[in-house]
C-alpha cells in the first residue's frame, strides 16, 4: 500500500469530521429567530381595522413549528427552532372563532408580519335593523380623593437654659465656632392620633437669639409628631413652636369618560388610580350598568385591556353578533 495516498486518505478524513463538528457547533450556537407582527379584522375602512385578541398563530416549516396568542393589541410573538434560518420558507397559519382561518406562505425574515381576518359573520343592512342597539354609553369609575378637616393649631414654647461667656474648652457640647460652652433644647409635638401637622414652623422669641441655632426640625413619616432641637450658647433663650392641624379623610370621587367608538369597538383608558370601571349604556331601550370585573365579561362585548409603561389601562370592547352601535 501507497504510504502517501494512506496519509492523504486520512488528512481528507480528519478534515471532514472537523467540519461536521464545526457546522453541528454553528447550529447549536445559533441564536433562534423571532418573528413579531400583528393581527387584525379585515376591512377597506382602515377605521374597522380592529386588533384581534386571542388569535392562535402558528408558524410551520419541514425543520419543526411554532405556537403564540396573540395580545389585546394584536401583537404576536413566534420563537422558531434553532435550526430555521433567514430566508426559508414558513408557513404561517391564524385561528379564531368567528373568523375565517387564514394561512400565509411566507419566508422568515427582517419583517413584520401583518395578517388580516375575515369575520365570518359579515354585518349587512338588513342584519343592522334586527340586532340590539347599544347607545349612550359612558364609562364611570372611582378615584381615591384626600381632603382635610382643619382641627386646630398647636403652640408651645420652651426654655433654653444656659450661661454666657463660659469657655468651652473642648468640653461638648460647643458654640459652631467651639469658643463657648453650648446647651441644647428639644420639644416634640403630638398631632393626636389620627391627625396630621401642617406648616410647622419654630422660632426664637425671647433672650441673645443670635446666638441660638436651629439643629433640627422634622415630621416623623406618619406627620403626626414634629420634632424640633436647637443649641444656645449665650445667656437663656424662649423658642415658639407652631404648627396646624388637619385630620385627612379619604372617599371615592365618581368620574365619567365618554368611549370613542370604531366600527363596532369602543375604545376608552383609565388612570392608574381609576377603581371600580363600570359601562353605563342603553341596551334595548333600557339604561344598565354594566360592571367591568376582572374578567372584563360583557354580555354584549367582548372586551381586553392593554396596560401601559405609567400603569394607565387602555380598553377596547367589539361589539358581539346581534348587537349594533346607534
Amino acid at each position: 500500500m501507497n504510504p502517501e495516498k494512506n496519509s492523504s486518505a486520512w488528512i481528507i478524513l480528519v478534515v471532514a469530521i472537523l467540519a461536521a463538528i464545526a457546522a453541528f457547533a454553528l447550529l447549536h450556537r445559533r441564536q433562534p429567530v423571532t418573528l413579531r407582527g400583528a393581527v387584525l379584522r379585515q376591512d377597506s375602512d382602515p377605521n374597522k381595522q380592529l386588533p384581534l385578541a386571542d388569535v392562535q398563530v402558528t408558524a410551520i416549516n419541514a425543520l419543526g413549528s411554532a405556537t403564540s396568542k396573540s395580545d389585546a393589541a394584536g401583537f404576536f410573538t413566534l420563537t422558531l427552532p434553532k435550526g430555521l434560518r433567514r430566508r426559508q420558507a414558513v408557513l404561517l397559519t391564524f385561528h379564531r372563532d368567528d373568523y375565517q382561518p387564514l394561512k400565509v406562505d411566507d419566508f422568515i425574515g427582517d419583517k413584520l408580519y401583518i395578517a388580516h381576518m375575515e369575520p365570518i359573520h359579515r354585518e349587512t343592512v338588513a342584519d343592522s335593523r334586527s340586532d340590539s342597539p347599544v347607545s349612550n354609553i359612558r364609562i364611570r369609575y372611582t378615584v381615591k380623593a384626600t381632603t382635610e378637616a382643619n382641627i386646630g393649631s398647636a403652640v408651645r414654647t420652651f426654655e433654653v437654659i444656659n450661661t454666657g461667656n463660659v469657655p468651652c474648652n473642648k468640653r461638648p457640647p460647643c458654640a459652631p465656632d467651639g469658643k463657648w460652652k453650648a446647651t441644647p433644647g428639644s420639644l416634640s409635638l403630638d398631632a393626636g392620633e389620627g391627625n396630621e401637622f401642617r406648616n410647622a414652623r419654630i422660632s426664637c422669641i425671647a433672650g441673645p437669639c443670635p446666638f441660638t441655632k436651629i439643629q433640627q426640625e422634622n415630621f416623623t413619616p406618619d406627620r403626626r409628631h414634629f420634632n424640633v432641637s436647637v443649641l444656645d450658647w449665650s445667656d437663656s433663650t424662649n423658642f415658639l413652636v407652631e404648627a396646624e392641624v388637619v385630620h385627612p379623610m379619604t372617599s371615592d370621587m365618581v368620574r365619567e369618560t365618554y368611549p370613542v367608538i370604531f366600527g363596532r369597538a369602543l375604545n376608552f383608558s383609565l388612570p392608574p388610580a381609576a377603581e371600580g370601571p363600570s359601562i353605563e349604556a342603553e341596551v334595548d331601550g333600557q339604561a344598565i350598568v354594566f360592571p367591568l370585573g376582572p374578567d372584563l365579561f360583557l354580555r354584549w362585548a367582548e372586551c381586553h385591556m392593554v396596560l401601559d409603561k405609567d400603569q394607565s389601562r387602555n380598553y377596547r370592547c367589539e361589539l358581539k353578533p346581534g348587537y349594533q352601535f346607534r
